[in-house]
């Protein structure tokens, strides 16, 4: 059975009223989450089948992580939407522009956040099977064709749901077998939602949570070599292409405020390295850029050192960004 956790019902309403002219139906946020959590159990159900027992136990753990950590996003999700309403809500008039700037930001870093939890499932979905490696020569190969694939779903559910808009019904919908069809109705039936449609919102946004990751990962596969490490007070940031981690090395021991703020910023002390580290991503020099204490030495951000962000400055396509 699936473990639900808490949503802030009370967030998620002032949040609706920030945004939207249309009232907020009780209980929406959580049926919506469950809805969410319903479907990883049921991913997980069907890995178990695939996979020898001893799976098993991993599988609840990622399942669980999920739910737990998606409640938490999303709760945090509305508490930023609220804080800020819309324009068309509050009115040109004295619109507080600079405090949604701050929103926009928080906004990104939710998202960047939703799109690594989006990725346990795909966890899930490698246990017992083998997943992509980074030392794999063929990484790059293997995630583009994975890429295609996610992007060809993306598109073949947005036709599906625009054509049973137009007709109403999904008989004659073009790439859908009669099983399909009926799958898709059953699903549909059980539905909470008022005008319920083939492929629901959550389903569009965690594929295409996928496919961002899916585009990223492959962006800092081909890049790795572009990042750079920097030295900062009190310490220094290595870049570990071998182990695929971003490195922090301390000269002393951080204090129990830094090691709370390394871990927020999804850094985990290894022993075996003597560093605080996590993997090599543009996420994780973007979490670095907002730790104060490993800022480099004269200033600046780190992800401005990097090559990607010059890059980027200068106008080059940089597809794997948020």
């Amino acid at each position: 059975m699936p473990k639900y956790y808490p949503i802030n019902e009370e967030a998620a309403r002032r949040a609706k009223d920030a945004n939207s002219f249309s009232d907020y139906v009780p209980g929406s946020a959580t049926a919506a989450y469950q809805a969410m959590v319903d479907e990883a159990y049921k991913l997980g159900e069907a890995q178990k089948q695939r996979v020898d027992p001893l799976y098993h136990e991993k599988i609840d753990g990622l399942l669980d992580r999920y739910a737990r950590k998606l409640a938490e996003n999303l709760n945090q999700r509305n508490a930023i939407d609220a804080r800020v309403p819309s324009v068309l809500i509050a009115g040109p008039a004295n619109f507080p522009v600079r405090q949604k700037e701050k929103q926009n930001a928080a906004r990104d870093r939710n998202m960047g956040e939703y799109s690594e939890i989006a990725g346990l499932l795909d966890k899930v979905r490698s246990v017992g099977r083998g997943g992509i490696s980074a030392d794999d020569p063929q990484a790059v190969e293997k995630l583009e064709k994975k890429l295609a694939e996610l992007e060809a779903e993306q598109e073949s559910m947005k036709n599906i749901n625009a054509y049973f808009r137009k007709h109403k019904t999904l008989e004659g919908c073009p790439g859908l077998t009669a099983e399909g069809i009926a799958q898709l109705q059953a699903s549909m039936s059980r539905d909470w939602r008022k005008d319920p449609v083939p492929y629901a919102s959550y389903w569009l946004s965690n594929n295409n949570a996928n496919i961002h990751r899916v585009r990223q990962r492959i962006d800092d596969l081909k890049s790795r070599s572009e990042y750079t490490g920097w030295t900062f007070p009190g310490g220094e940031a290595k870049i570990n292409e071998a182990e695929n981690r971003l490195q922090l090395f301390f000269d002393d021991k951080p204090s129990e405020e830094q090691r709370r703020e390394l871990k927020s910023g999804g850094f985990k002390w290894a022993p075996s390295q003597g560093a605080w580290q996590r993997q090599l991503t543009r996420n994780a020099i973007y979490a670095a850029a907002q730790i104060d204490f490993i800022r480099p030495e004269g200033g600046g951000s780190p992800y401005a050192l990097q090559p990607f962000a010059r890059k980027q400055e200068r106008g080059a396509p940089d597809h794997g960004e948020r």
